[in-house]
């Protein structure tokens, strides 16, 4: 007997997902991820770009982050001929921000095609964005999760970080290989209890 909720779609358990890893220095300290489903696979249309920036109103996700353009980015579902896969770009919706796709940087509305794994940079944000193959045409999944570490320490992967470690202490541990330690407490302590 076929289950009544499965009837909308033969290829319900087969759907693309996008798995999306955040991190952020500060977000242990600020509720910048308050208004993302975490921990819950959300479906989305695919003729539906995904928007992601701090205006709730016009983004599919919000950050809530006053550094973040109202309207940061845009994933874009799309099919070639010769694949049956559910594919990506990726699109820079920001004017001022900077956004970068595996080192790459994107300018204003430059879209690229978004690798199954890729590691995205905009401000202080790292989105480790992996894309799992599904069958479905329709539509494809998303789940956020949150990350302790930075993307590109935990996959060893892109360029060295832009910003000095010194400077924001979220790279920095408490202790060096070898039993040293770093005298007071990290600049970013000081962020959290303001």
């Amino acid at each position: 007997m076929m289950n009544v909720s499965q009837t909308m779609e033969t290829e319900e358990d087969l759907l693309t997902c996008l798995h999306i890893k955040l991190h952020h220095p500060q977000q242990s300290c600020k509720g910048l991820y308050g208004l993302l489903p975490l921990g819950t696979r959300s479906r989305h249309s695919a003729d539906d770009p995904l928007r992601l920036g701090r205006d709730a109103q016009a983004c599919t996700f919000a950050l809530v982050d006053v550094r973040v353009s109202r309207k940061q980015l845009a994933l874009h579902a799309y099919r070639t001929p010769q694949s049956p896969d559910l594919l990506f770009t990726i699109q820079n919706l920001s004017q001022r921000g900077r956004l970068s796709v595996n080192s790459s940087e994107l300018g204003y509305l430059e879209r690229t095609d978004l690798p199954d794994k890729a590691l995205v940079r905009f401000g202080e944000y790292e989105m480790l964005i992996i894309r799992e193959s599904g069958e479905a045409k329709g539509s494809f999944e998303v789940d956020f999760e949150v990350l302790a570490v930075p993307p590109s320490r935990e996959t060893c992967t892109g360029e060295p970080s832009m910003t000095p470690v010194v400077e924001t202490g979220s790279r920095v541990m408490n202790s060096f290989p070898g039993g040293l330690s770093l005298p007071g407490p990290l600049e970013s302590d000081e962020t959290c209890y303001s």
